[in-house]
């Protein structure tokens, strides 16, 4: 299994850094921002392209609505801002005026999850991957680490249709070799035969951890990074199932809708055993990242102890 690095790098600064790499050689690139661009780390893409960068204030239905009539000319909109308000707040812009009219606009809703731990649950991105994959014909993306970052961000503004792709906010570390992304697909991180277990962003490094203090107990466990919530890759799932015939959905969103439905619904004529982890299905409390990650059970020692349960 592929270890992990000891350097912690930003993750809105490697996906500012990423978008503005690419529209250095497409001109089509424009970025929009609600009161967000230095957030998302685009502070260098407006130095370098100030008349590609449009600044609109805390508006998210009139940014989305505007992107949407950008990409109607030939530009590829960029809009960045908190996930929660990209999603939830704008889910009828989103719904109306990208995923239905199917316009070539990318929405990223960054600091996810818990990320925000400090400004509460209105800051919580809990319910993104359910309510987005539900809009017909939108990809869902939600990268593991700064190279997945980066190689997903080149595949969104390569790829023709709406998408909405999910990054956190604390430094992440290198966990993969850096290559190209290929939208709806996973990539398998350790092969077992015990369980399959298929994680989901950031806290792919927390299962990392976790899986390799697994495999020294004995378990072998076999381990896919899904860096596409929707679609799901379907092959990849079905075939590790059918040697495992026990799969585990680890994400850091609730229970319900996100991966942990999207591989239920790949797996569900299969008579195999899903269990999933995730946040529970209630308003979750405010504290500090590590602090709420401990208190959920989602970090290592914790992951590490409701897997071991779970492979009684």
């Amino acid at each position: 299994m592929t270890s992990l690095t000891e350097e912690l790098i930003d993750p809105r600064k490697t996906f500012g850094e990423a978008v503005t790499s690419f529209a250095a050689s497409d001109p089509r690139v424009v970025v929009l921002s609600a009161d967000s661009g230095n957030s998302s780390g685009f502070g260098t893409f407006m130095r370098e392209y100030p008349e590609r960068y449009l600044e609109f204030g805390i508006q998210e239905h009139g940014v989305t609505g505007v992107a949407s009539g950008l990409a109607s000319t030939g530009k590829i909109p960029v809009f960045a801002a908190i996930a929660t308000f990209v999603t939830c707040r704008n889910f009828e812009a989103f719904r109306n005026d990208i995923a239905y009219m199917r316009q070539n606009v990318k929405i990223v809703g960054r600091n996810g999850g818990m990320t925000y731990s400090d400004l509460g649950p209105t800051h919580y991105s809990l319910e993104d991957y359910a309510i987005i994959r539900m809009l017909p014909g939108v990809v869902v993306l939600s990268p593991q680490d700064p190279g997945e970052i980066r190689a997903a961000s080149a595949a969104m503004l390569e790829h023709d249709g709406p998408i909405y792709m999910r990054i956190g906010g604390p430094l992440i570390p290198n966990l993969f070799p850096e290559e190209p992304f290929v939208i709806g697909k996973g990539r398998l991180i350790a092969a077992g035969t015990r369980a399959t277990i298929v994680s989901t962003g950031p806290v792919t490094a927390e299962v990392m951890k976790a899986v390799s203090q697994l495999r020294d107990d004995g378990l072998d466990v076999e381990l896919i990074g899904m860096p596409t919530v929707e679609p799901i890759d379907a092959e990849l799932i079905l075939s590790s199932a059918a040697k495992t015939g026990h799969v585990i959905t680890i994400e850091e969103h609730y229970v319900r809708g996100g991966l942990s439905a999207a591989v239920s619904e790949c797996i569900s004529s299969q008579g195999v055993r899903h269990d999933s982890i995730g946040l529970p299905h209630q308003h979750i409390t405010t504290g500090t990242y590590s602090g709420l990650l401990s208190h959920y059970r989602l970090d290592a020692p914790a992951l590490h102890s409701r897997l071991s349960e779970l492979l009684r």
